[in-house]
């Protein structure tokens, strides 16, 4: 596939490429562009030279668009999901599942923009405005960049394009080096539902060099990035230059906290959707299970008993329960990492080896201490299971807080005072009651505090992060 710069399909300018691999076999599924300096310069002066354009159309009709694009995601869900499929290893019925996530997404925000208001000051506030009417309302930011990952490339890309376009931004669209196809073909579909060429543009390439090139750029006006926290710094070092605004969804080592009067069938199956899903590549999956000592051997070991039930392999087959995970050199990180828990004297229970290059076992290490690298801030992306034994609530939410992460979290407990005071004393962005982290809607203001990101993304939230807003003061109005 090609870039979309300008409304046309375009090799880069030096004509090299990146190939783009399927991590489950290996093999090959199709090539793009690896955009130059001067291929990204065009693209950011094409978008600057459109963004008055778009804004000038009506609310009425971008929101129209965004509904008339997902008519055609609908019709080519099966040969995007399957694309999609291939190129990240992903589960068929999860790419499946994402598709039907992005409907959703970008139906909210086509509803949401028709009722997105300004207001009207409070009249005779202060002697100095008396007889003035002041009201707001708001504007496009300009040029958004939106830095899509791998581990979710369809969800993704609609929780940052869908509310951009909208607004009446001009966006461009980087998506994840290993998972770009799916993105061009749903650009081609938005172009194709009616937005404008210069609104919506594409460039792939490889990130750390189109990265640094976006994040000093005075033509920027917003960046959307959802990636790691190292990545995340420097793209919010580099954009402090130009005073870019940045939105960052960055790392997590989530914490669920299973208590002693838990369900012990409930918590293992949270457990699983909330860890197993995806390989583990997912940003609010629960990475830490602090577990009760009092049934911490029993949960383990039914834990164990249902992993041993799972398959692993081939995602195109409906009874996989996850496939590979994104690359070899992503799983050899992993296989480390493991190794490094078990050294640090955690006790390796079931699976812990990678195979097939790219496949990870369900990986259950128990014993973990809080003074592990793991139980801090040791981000495993991929399915290991670090069991966490506690004594007390305070305890519990000592080593749950010892993170410099803070995204999402669970507690599973039949008292509701203690599940209360785990959601009032955690630090982290989002607490689930009743089950894992591994939770998101497509209208809460999903994000964390610490060093995992700044701003949140949701369809309640986010039209006021991609706008800013213009007073407008009518002196001696009505005197």
């Amino acid at each position: 596939m090609k870039m979309l710069i300008a409304g046309k399909e375009q090799n880069s300018s030096n004509d090299e490429v990146i190939y783009v691999v399927n991590p489950a076999t290996q093999e090959v599924v199709d090539s793009v562009p690896a955009a130059t300096y001067e291929d990204i310069q065009a693209a950011l002066d094409f978008a600057q030279a459109s963004k008055k354009s778009w804004s000038k159309v009506p609310t009425y009709e971008r929101s129209n668009i965004l509904i008339r694009f997902t008519e055609l995601l609908n019709e080519h869900r099966r040969e995007i999901a399957t694309t999609v499929c291939f190129e990240s290893g992903k589960t068929l019925d999860s790419c499946f599942n994402e598709l039907d996530s992005c409907i959703n997404v970008f139906r909210a925000y086509a509803e949401k923009i028709r009722s997105f208001t300004g207001e009207v000051v409070p009249r005779d506030s202060e002697e100095r405005v008396t007889g003035d009417l002041i009201f707001n309302y708001t504007e496009p930011m300009g040029v958004v960049v939106s830095i899509v990952p791998y581990n979710y490339p369809i969800e993704l890309f609609a929780h940052k394009v869908a509310p951009a376009l909208v607004t009446g931004n001009v966006v461009l669209v980087k998506p994840a080096t290993e998972t770009p196809l799916g993105n061009l073909m749903m650009s081609k579909l938005l172009l194709e539902a009616g937005v404008h060429p210069g609104a919506l543009q594409v460039i792939t390439g490889h990130g750390s060099e189109i990265g640094n090139w976006l994040s000093e750029s005075p033509k920027i006006d917003l960046i959307s990035l959802t990636g790691s926290t190292r990545v995340g710094i420097e793209v919010a070092k580099k954009a402090a230059d130009n005073l870019t605004h940045v939105l960052l969804e960055l790392g997590g080592n989530d914490p669920f906290l299973i208590f002693e009067d838990a369900d012990l069938d409930e918590a293992v199956q949270e457990t699983l959707a909330g860890r197993a899903s995806n390989a583990g590549q997912t940003c609010c999956g629960s990475k830490r299970f602090i577990v009760s000592n009092k049934i911490k051997e029993e949960y383990q070991n039914k834990l164990v008993a249902e992993l041993k039930k799972i398959k692993v392999g081939n995602p195109l087959e409906s009874d996989t329960y996850y496939g590979p995970v994104i690359s070899e050199r992503a799983a050899k990180g992993i296989e480390e990492q493991i190794l490094l828990t078990i050294d640090q004297g955690g006790e390796l229970l079931y699976g812990g080896k990678r195979f097939d290059r790219t496949f990870i076992e369900p990986t259950v290490i128990t014993n973990v201490t809080k003074e592990m690298d793991v139980a801090k801030d040791m981000e495993i992306f991929g399915p290991v299971f670090p069991i966490i034994g506690f004594d007390t609530v305070e305890e519990a939410i000592e080593i749950a807080n010892q993170s410099c992460y803070g995204l999402s979290s669970g507690v599973l407990t039949k008292s509701m005072d203690i599940a209360m005071k785990v959601a009032n004393e955690i630090e982290a962005g989002t607490c689930v009651i009743g089950g894992s982290g591994n939770y998101r809607s497509a209208h809460m203001p999903f994000g964390g505090c610490k060093m995992t990101g700044i701003g949140r993304e949701g369809v309640t939230v986010t039209l006021s992060e991609y706008t800013q807003v213009k007073n407008v003061a009518l002196k001696g109005f009505g005197k």
